[in-house]
């Protein structure tokens, strides 16, 4: 039975602990459930009177969204939101809030620490670091990294911290970002942190290396399909820490097998956790870590924090601190 206090519903929180978020909430006023379920008729029954919703993996559709009357904010823990509709969001006047920047550092340095792995070919020498196999060496010898190009696929906050800490090391690394407007301050930037701005397909035929860092939309869903990465170079290498639907993973898994691409290096796939028989399953070629690119000591407390406050500061200011959608007002959205 609900109190007269706003109700903040986190709904599923497996692999996080909460209870700094639902300390900040309830110092603001607050009463906070866990449902523990990404289950939509769950998520309905236990949030009808809820102002706010606090998602970890769950879906919140039009139906959700629908469903609960008094909601005004979907505050996530995450940068990307392609789980929520956020259309239908605004349309009902409700935030969508995501946490932008909170993970930048740790989500670069992945990214070259799966794609270093890829290269340096760890798997098969850590597995020959045995005395019955100690001189047995993989079947290509690993490329010297400043005679290879790195192509980064996205250039936001990640994507250039990415060109930062690898230029060193690659003797190239070429960017592409079709929203990133061309400016003399950007063009600046750019050179400073070692980066050549291209175009798609000049990018994707000559690096040796290709990092995805874009969201999630119905136009880069799939983008990464059998086409994309025949025109790689042969011998090359897809890095993907952004979402699992950019890439088509069966076309993937063909250019492996085809020995067309060297290898993958992916923290992320179209579902999480994949089925048993899913094709970037068991394979050397591929390194791949359970979306887990953004976690550190630092990301652990601030993910919970930036989700919490956005929750607080709408209630407080009218407004959250990182919203991704602008309402409609609320007289109208729901008319």
């Amino acid at each position: 039975m609900s109190t007269n206090r706003p109700v903040a519903v986190y709904t599923d929180v497996e692999d996080t602990d909460p209870a700094a978020g639902i300390r900040l909430l309830e110092e603001q006023g607050f009463e906070v459930r866990v449902l523990g379920t990404r289950d939509p008729e769950r998520i309905i029954a236990g949030s009808r009177d809820a102002v706010a919703l606090l998602p970890g993996y769950a879906a919140i559709d039009r139906s959700v969204i629908e469903a609960l009357p008094e909601l005004r904010i979907i505050s996530l823990m995450s940068m990307g939101f392609d789980y929520v509709d956020v259309a239908a969001a605004s349309e009902r006047g409700v935030w969508v809030t995501n946490v932008p920047g909170a993970a930048t550092e740790e989500v670069a340095t992945h990214t070259l620490a799966i794609l270093l792995a890829s290269l340096r070919q760890l798997a098969s020498y850590t597995a020959s670091a045995t005395p019955e196999r100690w001189n047995e060496r993989a079947a290509t010898a690993p490329p010297r990294l400043s005679e290879t190009t790195l192509g980064i696929v996205g250039l936001g906050r990640i994507g250039r911290e990415l060109a930062r800490i690898s230029a060193p090391l690659f003797g190239r690394v070429l960017g592409y970002d079709p929203l990133l407007p061309d400016t003399p301050e950007v063009r600046a930037e750019l050179a400073a942190l070692g980066v050549t701005r291209t175009g798609l397909g000049e990018l994707r035929r000559t690096a040796h290396h290709l990092s995805l860092h874009l969201p999630l939309t119905p136009e880069t869903s799939g983008m990464v399909d059998a086409e994309f990465l025949a025109q790689m170079p042969a011998g090359s290498t897809l890095v993907n820490v952004s979402r699992g639907g950019l890439v088509d993973h069966d076309a993937l898994a063909a250019a492996l097998d085809s020995g067309h691409l060297a290898g993958a290096a992916l923290d992320v796939l179209e579902a999480e956790p994949p089925a048993p028989d899913h094709p970037m399953l068991g394979r050397d070629d591929v390194v791949l870590t359970p979306h887990i690119a953004y976690f550190s000591a630092r990301t652990e407390i601030e993910y919970v924090r930036i989700q919490a406050q956005n929750v607080a500061s709408l209630l407080a200011n009218g407004a959250p601190d990182s919203p991704v959608n602008r309402p409609a007002l609320p007289e109208t959205a729901h008319g």
